[in-house]
């Protein structure tokens, strides 16, 4: 695989904004077709260094060759040409757009006498989307397809674009494990051809089954290259955090207290479906101090049914929803975050931040009457709950005033919860919750996520992740197709048992 000359050279390459070492002094080189992975904690430079590499930041110290040419991009159209491609983590779609339109944004077809070729696009669209083995209409708008069907359409516009280099930013954080499959025989055909793919991710398992090499970065240096074989899950993940994790698994907690949430029969119709409902006959209860699990593949109804619970969702659901033993069908959201409930959304960039805003005004928003005397935010008391929230959580973070997107994606993820804290939930709903997160970040989130079980609330997550589940949940409950096939309590849980009431889309006789 290797060649005497490596494709891509990255040479004492180095970044700063404005008074913070994003890159320093990385050295780096990359062979033809091989999978290369680069893994590290959020914040650790990973996204800068593809950045440059893709034409997104054209300033920076050092030099990149390609193919033993000197190149500095000065535009992502630029790196195109040169044929250098990325798949971002966060989605960068038109969503009022059709499919089809988006996998051929900037290079769209024409007719002869110049008019946009809409049929000879969508025909294409089509089989891009084959080769994902992805069954998604091309005239469909992006805006009304769910976080992973989104996900391989962005997969889709690299394929569009027939590039040489493609990054990948964790591409598969929002698809389920029988989408993954499908992207990893993809890549498999793509590096079969000759394409060189630098893959970013948190997926330890992911990483040794694909990479070549894996590349290690900590705190914006370069810590090793090594080859995938003489290394090990735990030494990669040692070298990213700079120390030992600590296990991620929570010591027991204390038995569960009083019934805080209760659901019996909960439907949500499906109008137009063949299927006639995304939930049905939903039931289950959740106690103090318990950390209640949702699995499922994608469609199963996960996110429809926090959205239920928060008053989110589409059309009213149907069925009993009690809180604290009152009746509790929410119309709206903020009438569910009076009543006690707190959801962190699945979709951090499009539902979960105000990304014009600052990380105090991101933590104080749902509070600002609080900070307010005689109907005005007092900036001083709005100052010290954002400072006091930024403490108890380890946000890091230059300030308060520092832009929210300036912060990794794990610290993002501590504001959106955060800012749901500040409200004094009874019942936190979390979709998702470590989507995109690196090992890291994810140790202390989950034990956040425990210390706030501890302190009574109760805790409804979903995940995509059967491991994280298993470390997570005092119960888990399985959807399949908006059913309930199964419930499972700690001891009874495992990966197999899981997956098997995932893909059973019947309703479970019995408990576990």
């Amino acid at each position: 695989m290797a060649t005497t000359q490596p494709l891509i050279a990255i040479s004492h390459i180095g970044k700063r904004f404005g008074g913070v070492h994003a890159l320093t002094d990385v050295s780096l080189e990359i062979d033809q077709g091989e999978v290369h992975a680069i893994v590290g904690e959020n914040g650790a430079g990973k996204s800068t260094l593809m950045n440059i590499l893709s034409g997104v930041i054209a300033a920076y110290d050092g030099q990149l060759l390609l193919r033993g040419q000197l190149a500095r991009f000065t535009g992502p159209r630029d790196a195109e040409q040169a044929g250098v491609g990325i798949v971002h983590q966060e989605l960068n779609l038109v969503e009022p757009l059709s499919a089809a339109a988006n996998l051929f944004l900037g290079r769209e077809r024409r007719t002869l006498l110049g008019w946009l070729d809409d049929r000879g696009m969508e025909r294409a669209a089509t089989t891009i989307l084959e080769t994902l083995e992805c069954r998604i209409d091309p005239r469909q708008p992006v805006g009304e397809l769910r976080v992973g069907d989104q996900q391989l359409v962005e997969i889709g516009k690299a394929l569009v674009q027939e590039a040489e280099i493609l990054i990948l930013d964790e591409p598969t954080s929002a698809l389920t494990a029988a989408e993954s499959e499908r992207l990893f025989r993809v890549m498999q055909q793509l590096q079969t051809r000759g394409v060189t793919i630098l893959y970013i991710s948190h997926k330890m398992e992911e990483v040794f089954r694909l990479a070549d090499r894996i590349s290690i970065l900590r705190d914006g240096a370069l810590i090793r290259t090594l080859p995938r074989r003489e290394t090990t899950p735990r030494e990669v993940t040692r070298l990213m955090v700079g120390r030992d994790l600590e296990t991620a698994a929570p010591t027991e907690r204390p038995a569960p207290g009083r019934t805080l949430l209760e659901v019996c029969g909960l439907s949500l119709p499906w109008a137009g479906h063949a299927r006639a409902w995304r939930l049905h006959d939903i039931s289950f209860t959740l106690r103090q101090g318990e950390v209640l699990g949702v699995a499922g593949l994608m469609g199963a109804g996960r996110t429809e049914l926090l959205e239920c619970l928060f008053g989110a969702s589409a059309e009213p659901p149907r069925g009993a929803i009690r809180l604290n033993g009152a009746p509790a069908v929410f119309r709206h959201p903020a009438a569910a975050r009076a009543a006690g409930l707190a959801l962190v959304t699945e979709d951090r960039k499009r539902l979960g931040l105000f990304d014009q805003m600052t990380v105090g005004q991101n933590l104080t928003l749902c509070q600002l009457h609080a900070a307010a005397a005689w109907g005005i935010v007092q900036s001083r008391r709005e100052s010290d709950m954002a400072e006091t929230l930024i403490a108890s959580l380890g946000i890091k973070t230059a300030g308060r005033d520092a832009p929210i997107t300036s912060l990794s994606g794990g610290n993002q993820q501590k504001c959106v919860i955060g800012r749901w804290l500040l409200t004094r939930p009874q019942v936190l709903l979390l979709d998702d919750p470590t989507r995109g997160v690196d090992v890291g970040a994810k140790a202390e989130l989950y034990r956040l996520i425990d210390q706030l079980c501890r302190d009574g609330l109760g805790v409804l997550v979903t995940s995509s992740e059967l491991p994280e589940l298993l470390t997570l949940c005092d119960r888990i409950l399985v959807l399949c197709e908006g059913r309930l096939t199964g419930e499972f309590t700690r001891a009874e849980a495992t990966e197999h048992g899981l997956m098997e009431a995932a893909t059973m889309c019947k309703p479970a006789g019995t408990a576990g």
